[in-house]
């Protein structure tokens, strides 16, 4: 009975814990300002939730979260900057293409499609990167692409556990919003860490 209650109670501590820094998420993303705070406080999300994973899970929520928050404030905003960047050209493409809805399918824009593809896939693995390697924008956009590039399985595993919490999610659209930002950095920052730690191994 008492190890009945102890599991009950570490579930619900869990839960807590994932809502908790998807409030605190949403709360930073504001303060920033929305345009300035998002990718501040999405990579004191993620730094958390690889803290987690590592076993660091002692330290306080809100003093961690704050701490990265502050700490990677303008490197994170030049990683967006990049970002955005490459989604607006991106969505420029998509415009120009839905112009004639006559072509929108013909083998001329296949590359735009493949690298819609490959960028989604990128993305993936952005940010677990940045908060575990200590690399510069520029080396960390090359380190992601090429652990993409090499580790084809997680990336299929990535998509799969994220159409499955797409769809729970569109199911049960309250979960998204207590869980949506906290539950996406933990399916990409769990499988990126064993992409990592496969790599770390290889090397030494």
């Amino acid at each position: 009975m008492n190890t009945l209650n102890s599991a009950i109670y570490s579930i619900f501590e869990w839960i807590t814990r994932f809502a908790f820094i998807n409030i605190l998420w949403v709360l930073f993303t504001l303060a920033g300002g929305i345009l300035f705070g998002f990718f501040p406080s999405t990579v004191a999300m993620f730094a958390i939730v690889r803290d987690w994973l590592r076993g660091n899970t002692e330290e306080p929520v809100f003093s961690a979260f704050l701490t990265y928050y502050k700490r990677e404030f303008w490197k994170s905003n030049r990683l967006g900057i990049v970002i955005i960047a490459t989604a607006l050209l991106i969505g420029l493409d998509i415009w120009y293409i839905q112009m004639d809805l006559r072509e929108l399918f013909t083998w001329t824009h296949i590359p735009l499609f493949a690298f819609m593809l490959l960028f989604l896939f990128f993305s993936f693995y952005l940010l677990p990167a940045f908060v575990h390697f200590d690399l510069s924008v520029r080396r960390l956009l090359k380190q992601a692409f090429l652990i993409m590039l090499i580790h084809p399985l997680h990336t299929l595993l990535m998509l799969i556990c994220l159409g499955s919490l797409f769809f729970i999610m569109y199911l049960v659209p309250a979960i998204a919003f207590i869980f949506g930002g906290s539950a996406y950095a933990f399916i990409t920052t769990w499988l990126s860490l064993h992409a990592f730690k496969r790599i770390q191994g290889k090397q030494s």
